[in-house]
């Protein structure tokens, strides 16, 4: 993924000032516990195989604010988006399914772009949040309870997680914990996810945190799931993406083959 110009300027390093998950090496109980009541207040009993999301959308990129339509799809490790703009098609697909993470994004003049093996390392599904909290609890993740947290003037529990591995990482680069690391902020009555962070970074330093968030509300019930139906993108605190969806279809089919 590219950063835009206009974030050169301010653009510096995130560093978490609190324990995390990247620096434990054991799923605390508690952690656990709260992961578990967000996914039973999203999808209860019922099993999500995929979603298919579609609605309006703004994009705001520096001096740039345009209006679109939006189609946001995701399976559990992957998830493509398409926007139609008034500049033009754009669209994004991450897939960490198979062996080797891949994505792609392109912009109005149709050229594809990879997008850079360190920025694949979290869950693509970022605008769906039972994808991944669903692989928060998998033995492939570690999780932390940080704290009872007041945010945007909202009681939360934030709890974090992130990829383990047995790979050594070479001294002064970044660990495998510390690339996929995902913050959740879950209400503390209903324990639906209210936001949640993670940290973007250029294209040729992957040691440079940008951070990203996403903000959920809007949580409706389709056919027994609570889906967020607005969700906003933050980059660097500044809003950069605004969506609201007219309609969600969960389990039509998809497969990894969409993206």
């Amino acid at each position: 993924m590219r950063v835009g110009r206009f974030l050169f300027p301010f653009i510096m390093a995130f560093s978490l000032l609190i324990p995390s998950a990247a620096q434990q090496t054991a799923t605390s109980p508690q952690a656990a516990q709260y992961l578990r009541q967000a996914l039973a207040a999203l999808d209860g009993s019922t099993s999500v195989s995929d979603v298919t999301l579609t609605g309006t959308a703004q994009r705001i990129a520096g001096s740039d604010d345009e209006t679109g339509t939006a189609t946001l799809k995701a399976i559990a490790g992957a998830s493509r988006m398409d926007l139609n703009l008034s500049s033009g098609p754009r669209s994004e697909i991450r897939n960490i399914s198979g062996g080797s993470p891949a994505g792609s994004w392109s912009g109005p003049d149709g050229v594809s772009h990879a997008i850079s093996f360190h920025n694949l390392m979290t869950e693509p599904a970022w605008f769906f949040p039972a994808f991944p909290i669903t692989h928060g609890l998998s033995s492939r993740y570690v999780a932390t309870y940080v704290g009872h947290e007041t945010r945007d003037e909202q009681a939360v529990e934030h709890v974090t997680i992130a990829q383990t591995s047995a790979v050594q990482t070479p001294a002064g680069a970044p660990t495998m914990g510390r690339l996929s690391q995902m913050d959740f902020f879950l209400d503390s009555t209903t324990f639906l996810p209210a936001a949640v962070t993670f940290n973007i970074h250029p294209d040729n330093d992957a040691g440079l945190d940008i951070p990203i968030e996403i903000r959920f509300s809007d949580y409706r019930a389709v056919n027994g799931v609570r889906v967020p139906f607005h969700v906003q993108k933050f980059l660097n605190n500044g809003l950069i993406l605004d969506l609201e969806f007219h309609s969600a279809v969960l389990n039509s089919g998809l497969s990894a083959g969409a993206f």
